[in-house]
């Protein structure tokens, strides 16, 4: 099952337009970071080459997506980090074992088909019972970006130094199709993919004010 990250920049043009897409999903979002005692959901002035236009970003599966967040519970608890080719019962340990620390986790608790992160920093992830019935905790782009550098050296990847990222998909991935990917080598191959992905995101998230969407 695919997974597409979508870039929604945060500008006025998008964001103060009646014909605005997301407009009830932030609307949602600043009401649960209000209720957080944080600033809502930040607006950019258009600055010249920064559109109102959604962009896709990256593209990976679900199961490579939980790769990742196993290798950062287990890095998290000072735990080895060995590769694996399928998911096992010992994720799901790990996620009942410690339950309050993977929802803590910007890159763990996070719904894997919708949601989003926002370039805000907060701690851990806002919740509500809204956002739960809906698209899920709200994550910061700053959080994943500091986790996915914690959990960077764990499966072979220099954080101050990462390979490019693949190239956006050309089109949305139906739900229930593979993931568009390239060929892959390691032993970590599934993880790097999805690293590269997120860690693409959250970099032009906050360098050119942006939410990450999932779909």
């Amino acid at each position: 099952m695919a997974c597409d990250l979508w870039l929604v920049p945060l500008v006025d043009v998008l964001c103060h337009s009646p014909e605005n897409p997301f407009a009830e999903e932030i609307a949602r979002y600043d009401n649960a970071l209000g209720e957080a005692g944080l600033p809502p959901i930040p607006v950019y002035g258009y600055m010249p080459g920064l559109s109102g236009d959604v962009a896709p970003i990256a593209c990976f599966d679900y199961d490579a997506l939980h790769f990742l967040r196993r290798a950062y519970l287990l890095a998290l608890q000072r735990l080895e980090v060995t590769p694996v080719d399928a998911l096992g019962g010992d994720y799901e340990q790990l996620l009942e074992m410690f339950e309050s620390t993977a929802q803590s986790s910007h890159l763990v608790w996070h719904y894997d088909h919708a949601g989003a992160y926002v370039p805000l920093d907060f701690p851990q992830p806002v919740v509500n019972d809204e956002l739960l019935e809906g698209g899920g905790p709200l994550g910061s782009s700053n959080g994943l970006l500091r986790e996915l550098e914690f959990v960077a050296p764990a499966i072979g990847i220099d954080p101050k130094n990462p390979p490019a990222p693949p190239a956006p998909p050309t089109r949305h991935t139906a739900l229930e199709e593979p993931a568009q990917t390239p060929a892959l080598n390691g032993p970590f191959a599934r993880e790097h993919h999805v690293w590269l992905g997120l860690h693409a995101a959250a970099t032009r998230s906050l360098g050119q004010g942006s939410m990450i969407v999932f779909s």
